[in-house]
């Protein structure tokens, strides 16, 4: 059988590890499921869809936090045949409404504390036939997730191809408005037996916790995919991760893997460094993504807690990581090498291959690739050109055969007929003793040229007295047509739910 749902919830049955605690929520819930149970409660979800006249191939969108019933419905699609579409928690009204009427999903299912933002989007849908609602009081014009489950019995998986589309995502709006990303069902499986297996290392003994989410690719694989391949354990987290927050799960939980995001990372070293102590956790290997890791963070990281952050890249079109450091093999500043199971190539503007030491955009080729973008075939076929995806990020390849960041398509940029990475600038500003965060975009001077502008994020405590040195800092330390010549203080940046930094609106802005 192809539906992804059986290898990866009925497997653990046949292979006796029914009683195996699956999931965990880690905070005052306490709740867990185990593989068994989610085995059973997918499949009465499945029935419940039927119940619900939601058909095969319709649509069922998750405005879900990351709880125990987030795996119930989504597995439950896959068993019915139905399509889940895990949504940004995050969002809009507005962008829901807009989410909705893109996807003409049929059902909705929406965790309590988001009903405020969803639930008027929701009801102005004209194609949704039932609003679910887990937890609390259900609403005038929806019902609870438990009436929604009640009294159905378990259902088998439907019989379906590898390369029926099982799931939808909607990419992180880095760039402008998200756009409906469909995933096939083998899709699943080729992340965990590349990424997951080879890289990751994930075994049945590990317990992982990811403070991406599961409405993200990265934090898919990262919570769900990856630990339910393996038969491991992962913790969930509802609420909004933070230095604190995620400090206390590593404290209390213990797990063995963390997978976080480099804004994250910073903000916990910080923290850290403040109080003079980390919490104590068994920790064997950390992973980072979303956005290229500034290797100041990599290192301190590394002194706090013994071990590298193997940095990667992913995204949402190819569903995880395929270019990537690995276990014994990080380099801080690039982004490794291909993950085994995909080939990268660099092009130039004309799509012909280039070498070492010249920029290009990245090219991937790999069996988790979406199926294509949602409504918007000219993006489609822009980006996906046979075997081959373009991922708009630019990359240099060095003569050691690894890959380093320079930027997106979109915000590289020329300066006396040289390309600039903004990802260059950033991380030599990020080396800065006074600078948390900082984003590097083009902006014109009075006679129309583009030049380096910098967006910075002060560490706590520090003033604009702190960053007086930074231009001749930058020319030094990277090279003197490189340095930005407007800085700018800002209280945070403008970023994606994922954490991906919106150069656009700073565009917008300079």
């Amino acid at each position: 059988m192809s539906n992804a749902a059986h290898w990866f919830i009925e497997r653990h049955l046949e292979e006796g590890r029914g009683d195996k605690t699956a999931f965990v929520e880690a905070w005052e819930s306490g709740r867990t499921l185990t593989y068994g149970v989610l085995a059973d409660r997918s499949a009465r979800c499945a029935s419940a869809f039927v119940g619900a006249r939601i058909r095969r191939e319709e649509r069922a969108a998750m405005f879900v936090l990351d709880q125990l019933e987030f795996l119930e419905i989504f597995w439950g699609g896959l068993k019915a045949g139905v399509q889940p579409i895990a949504v940004n928690t995050l969002l809009s009204t507005d962008v829901y409404r807009n989410i909705l009427n893109d996807s003409r999903a049929n059902i909705a299912f929406i965790s309590q504390e988001l009903i405020d933002v969803v639930l008027p989007a929701a009801l102005d849908s004209p194609h949704l036939k039932q609003i679910v609602v887990i937890g609390g009081t259900a609403p005038d014009g929806t019902m609870s997730y438990a009436d929604f489950m009640e009294g159905v019995e378990p259902s088998e998986a439907v019989e379906c191809s590898g390369d029926e589309v099982a799931f939808w995502l909607y990419s992180s709006g880095s760039t402008g408005t998200p756009k409906g990303v469909r995933h096939v069902h083998d899709a699943l499986r080729v992340t965990c037996d590349t990424y997951g297996s080879q890289v990751l290392q994930i075994t049945k003994d590990d317990t992982i916790f990811s403070a991406a989410k599961l409405f993200f690719a990265y934090g898919m694989g990262n919570g769900m995919s990856f630990p339910m391949a393996a038969g491991a354990t992962a913790y969930l987290y509802n609420g909004r991760p933070t230095p604190d927050s995620v400090s206390d799960i590593l404290e209390t939980y213990k797990p063995t893997i963390y997978c976080g995001v480099p804004t994250l990372y910073a903000a916990m070293i910080q923290k850290w460094e403040t109080q003079g102590a980390h919490p104590d956790a068994p920790l064997r290997t950390c992973i980072s993504a979303g956005e290229a890791l500034p290797s100041e963070i990599g290192r301190k990281w590394k002194d706090i807690w013994g071990i590298d952050i193997m940095d990667g890249v992913g995204s949402t079109e190819m569903l995880h990581i395929f270019l990537s450091n690995k276990p014994g093999d990080v380099e801080y500043g690039t982004s490794g090498t291909a993950v085994p199971g995909y080939d990268v190539r660099l092009v130039d503007d004309a799509g012909g291959d280039i070498g070492a030491g010249e920029i290009g955009e990245l090219l991937v080729r790999g069996a988790s690739a979406a199926a294509d973008y949602w409504n918007q075939r000219d993006k489609s076929r822009a980006t996906f050109e046979g075997e081959w995806t373009h991922t708009g990020d630019k990359y240099e390849m060095n003569d050691a055969g690894r890959f380093i960041y320079c930027g997106r398509t979109d915000d590289m940029f020329k300066v006396s007929g040289i390309w600039v990475s903004p990802f260059e600038v950033e991380q030599a500003l990020g080396a800065y003793p006074a600078i948390l965060e900082a984003a590097v975009v083009a902006h014109r001077d009075a006679d129309g040229l583009e030049k380096p502008k910098a967006f910075i994020v002060l560490k706590t405590g520090k003033t604009e007295a702190d960053v007086d040195g930074l231009k001749d800092y930058i020319k030094e330390k990277i090279g003197k047509w490189k340095y930005p010549r407007w800085i700018e203080i800002v209280e945070d940046l403008p970023k994606t739910a994922t954490g991906k930094i919106q150069r656009f609106k700073l565009r917008e802005t300079a």
